[in-house]
């Protein structure tokens, strides 16, 4: 079950959210927005090359990989997050979260979002990126293995190249 804004208010003042830092302006009434943080990886095709955001921006090529971080360290013990784009984002033909949207119960950091754009487009950090919403568990937690939780920054894969 998802969690609503004025839950999500509650649950970030009882601490059983992790959103730091927290605006309560940012709260919608299913999710709570996100920001882009300063650091940025470029993929080349055969490597990563490490940026960071100037307050005027960076643009973003089509057909390109790039791995930015959220601002905010989101996290909780008691509820599995999703991370996505915004809808306003989208439309400019920013995408955010392809294939990993899922945060696992129990993880906290700052999490790496993958980026790709369709069109030019100009990021900066602090942007609203998106939005993560909170799902409550069926059944015991058990915690997830800290391979990515261990990052505060943008972090490319650590299981190696696809086959």
């Amino acid at each position: 079950m998802i969690l609503t804004g004025n839950a999500i208010r509650h649950a970030v003042g009882s601490g059983d959210i992790v959103f730091s830092p927290y605006d309560r302006a940012g709260v919608n009434p299913n999710s709570i927005n996100y920001h882009l943080g300063r650091g940025l990886k470029v993929s080349d095709g055969d490597g990563w090359s490490d940026v960071e955001l100037p307050d005027d921006g960076f643009v973003l090529e089509p057909h390109r990989m790039y791995l930015g971080h959220t601002e905010e360290v989101i996290g909780s013990r008691q509820f599995a997050m999703r991370l996505i784009g915004c809808s306003s984002n989208g439309r400019r033909g920013l995408f955010l979260q392809l294939s990993a949207d899922l945060g696992h119960t129990t993880s906290c950091h700052r999490w790496t979002l993958e980026i790709v754009a369709a069109l030019p487009t100009r990021i900066r950090p602090g942007m609203v990126a998106g939005q993560v919403s909170f799902w409550r568990n069926a059944g015991r937690v058990v915690p997830s293995p800290a391979t990515y939780a261990n990052f505060n920054h943008a972090c490319e894969s650590q299981t190696g190249a696809a086959s």
